[in-house]
């Protein structure tokens, strides 16, 4: 199952497994049964501290696995093979089970240990999506540190009866004690923070407390985390708060033309933004939504969405931006019930059924080149006369067999049955002829929107699009309030221009602060 290259990085990482660890495996006379057992073989042979055994219970989801620490009872399963994405979750929960200890902060690990209750995960995942591992990770983690926590994760692809018993039409989708509690990417923190309903007040308190910076970033995407190194590296006092730390990147699936990167994924970009601005002494606050900035006196006050209150000498808004929506009835029913946002993640869970993806630039057509091999048949509208993406895009879209291309299409409302999509409507804008499309999935590619919406009514002057206005040196209409990032009016919203754009606005806040601290003569 596993290549030469890939059993000796892992005899090399199971090295550092320090407790005897059992691989109890559910199988039957199945085909990805098979493909298992020789995965969990390949396994056991890298380490002389792990056994495997098949399960006697004939009640356990096949094929399956459970790992634990001989002599202790760990809730860490997984059901279906955790490759693709999940290979490295599987990786970390040896190691965890095997007593390798967790880099996350001690003061979670802590909240984990001390939750009370009993908790049930159960994780249904894609393993072409690229947020799932977190999730996976995170509740693994959970169940090793404490015994009142189980978790299962649950390939979605291969366990389709219970994908559409439970109508899952988004991964991740976390399930806690049989009852949903969340989907999308969310940390170990965001994850404890939902357990723990007194952590949020706790956090508040802290941050009210802290001594006012001379730069605070709002953001921790790439323009965030380039202004909060180049305000670090310049030695005065810099925060960052951020509501997820790496922004919009963490769901980017493939990064291609980031320079002197050949190639790398969304997350991975993010992990390593976030270990470099660790590098500096930054006091990174995530998890924290801004909600409003005034000018008060001599600082610049954020408020949080807690009701927790940040003072700084200066301020730079790197708020970054969302998917657009498409704003049609129908839409936000049925968002996560059949409306999508992301095909790398969601499109294995429509294999074999009909879905439209709504864009025609680069973002659209590579959506449905991408499902195109997945479901049985992708029909792509775009608003315009003609499609907006690279030529080269295109031709790979019309070689197609089971595509549809319909332009000039304004689409007017995402149809269900109360419980999923089953269709849309659209108007030809030329002649203003009505048309319905019967499918599962709807898969929305139609650009960004800024998140500005909490600077509404402020003093930062935002464009007629809700961008931020900024000056040549990322200077906004308040004073000491610069901005970089997706969320201004710069063109081109790239990854590489949104660094380059926190960098800039950070050397203009450290000019706006020797001036303005400067003697007046």
């Amino acid at each position: 199952m596993l290549d030469t290259n890939l059993k000796n990085q892992l005899k090399g990482y199971l090295a550092n497994v320090t407790h005897p660890i059992e691989i109890i495996a559910s199988v039957d006379d199945s085909e990805k049964s098979r493909e298992l057992q020789s995965l969990l073989n390949d396994i056991a042979e890298q380490s002389d501290k792990i056994t495997l055994r098949e399960s006697d219970d004939p009640t356990a989801r096949k094929p399956s696995f459970a790992l634990n620490r001989v002599g202790s009872d760990m809730g860490v399963a997984f059901a279906g093979l955790p490759m693709g994405h999940e290979f490295t979750s599987l990786v970390l929960a040896l190691l965890q089970v095997g007593g390798h200890p967790s880099k996350a902060d001690p003061e979670v690990l802590e909240q984990v240990r001390n939750l009370p209750g009993e908790y049930i995960f159960e994780t249904y995942i894609s393993l072409t999506c690229q947020n799932c591992p977190d999730v996976v990770q995170a509740l693994n983690l959970m169940a090793v540190l404490n015994p009142r926590i189980r978790h299962v994760m649950i390939d979605g692809a291969l366990f389709q009866d219970e994908v559409n018993e439970r109508q899952i039409m988004a991964v991740p989708t976390v399930y806690l004690n049989g009852q949903v509690f969340g989907q999308g990417r969310m940390t170990l923190e965001e994850i404890v923070a939902k357990l723990d309903t007194g952590s949020a007040e706790r956090e508040a308190a802290k941050i009210n407390e802290k001594a006012p910076f001379d730069v605070l970033v709002v953001g921790g995407g790439p323009a965030g985390s380039a202004a909060a190194i180049y305000a670090a590296r310049k030695g005065i006092r810099t925060g960052v708060v951020a509501e997820r730390f790496g922004g919009q990147v963490l769901d980017t699936m493939s990064i291609e033309n980031f320079i002197s990167v050949k190639e790398t994924e969304g997350p991975k970009l993010a992990m390593a933004l976030e270990q470099h601005v660790k590098e500096y002494d930054v006091d990174v606050m995530n998890l924290q939504r801004a909600a409003g900035v005034a000018r008060n006196g001599d600082f610049v006050e954020v408020t949080m969405q807690s009701g927790a209150v940040l003072k700084s000498k200066s301020v730079i808004l790197a708020t970054g931006a969302r998917w657009r929506e498409m704003n049609v009835p129908g839409e936000k029913e049925y968002r996560t019930k059949g409306v999508a946002y992301c095909p790398h993640c969601d499109g294995p869970l429509f294999k074999g059924k009909r879905v439209a993806v709504i864009g025609g630039g680069n973002s659209g057509v590579e959506a449905a080149i991408d499902l195109a091999g997945i479901v049985s048949h992708v029909t792509l509208l775009e608003f315009d006369n003609k499609l907006r993406a690279d030529a080269v895009l295109q031709s790979k879209l019309r070689s197609l067999p089971n595509v549809t291309i319909i332009t000039e299409a304004l689409s007017t409302e995402v149809l269900g049955d109360g419980n999923k999509v089953t269709g849309l409507t659209y108007t030809n804008r030329t002649t203003g002829e009505n048309h319905k499309v019967e499918l599962e999935g709807i898969f929305v590619q139609i650009g960004l929107l800024p998140n500005t919406d909490w600077l509404k009514g402020s003093e930062v002057e935002l464009s007629n699009r809700g961008e931020i206005v900024v000056g040549a040196h990322g200077n906004t209409s308040m004073e000491g309030v610069f901005a970089a990032g997706d969320c201004t009016i710069v063109p081109y919203k790239q990854i590489i221009i949104a660094m380059g754009e926190g960098a800039k606005a950070s050397l203009g806040a450290f000019d706006y602060l020797i001036r303005s601290s400067a003697p007046k003569v």
